[in-house]
């Protein structure tokens, strides 16, 4: 989903204020009148937000597909990402300030009949193998310097199976693409222009 740089803006604010919404009375997480302005928005789209800290990860919860209008997704997942990730203890009022917000907003997810047909950097990946389920954003392998063979390796871990699982026939794969957008981006979309 294409977004410009004032909705990606108003998404930033509604996941970060969603948050704040936690530790402090008073906070409005979102103004339907600026949402109105804004048709977009109010498209269903599945998204994640990712919480860092310290450029270490604090959280990450989101959905694949939706079923409500994305700004509504985006608040949902950042108070998830913020109090239910459960790898991560409840994010504290004292680290607040402290950490920084990315948001990937995904496109539908797609079949991969191949492995030849996954382009590390541009698709995210679903696996689903019988009870078996995990994804890795896009961004993912970028990150952690992976190729193909490693980002394949790391999202059957994910899922719970073992690395080489992968190599013994082809998984029950799907692929996304995601419009990801952190706030130091928008700092420099917004220094650019």
């Amino acid at each position: 989903m294409e977004l410009a740089l004032e909705e990606k803006k108003i998404l930033m604010e509604i996941a970060r204020n969603s948050i704040k919404a936690l530790f402090y009375d008073g906070v409005k997480p979102v103004d339907e009148k600026v949402i109105k302005q804004f048709p977009v928005l109010e498209k269903k789209a599945g998204a994640f937000v990712t919480l860092t800290e310290d450029k270490r990860l604090r959280g990450c919860i989101g959905y694949i597909i939706a079923d409500r209008p994305l700004y509504k997704t985006i608040a949902d997942a950042a108070v998830q990402a913020a109090t239910n990730d459960p790898r991560f203890p409840e994010l504290t009022k004292e680290e607040f300030d402290r950490i920084d917000l990315e948001i990937s907003v995904l496109s539908e997810p797609f079949p991969i009949e191949s492995y030849d047909d996954i382009i590390v950097g541009k698709h995210g990946l679903i696996l689903t193998e019988g009870f078996h389920r995990g994804l890795l954003l896009p961004q993912v392998p970028i990150e952690h310097n992976m190729n193909k063979e490693q980002y394949l390796t790391s999202l059957c871990h994910k899922a719970g199976l073992h690395g080489n699982c992968w190599k013994e026939k082809q998984l029950n794969l799907e692929a996304f693409t995601a419009n990801v957008f952190s706030e130091n981006d928008l700092t420099e979309e917004e220094d650019d222009s």
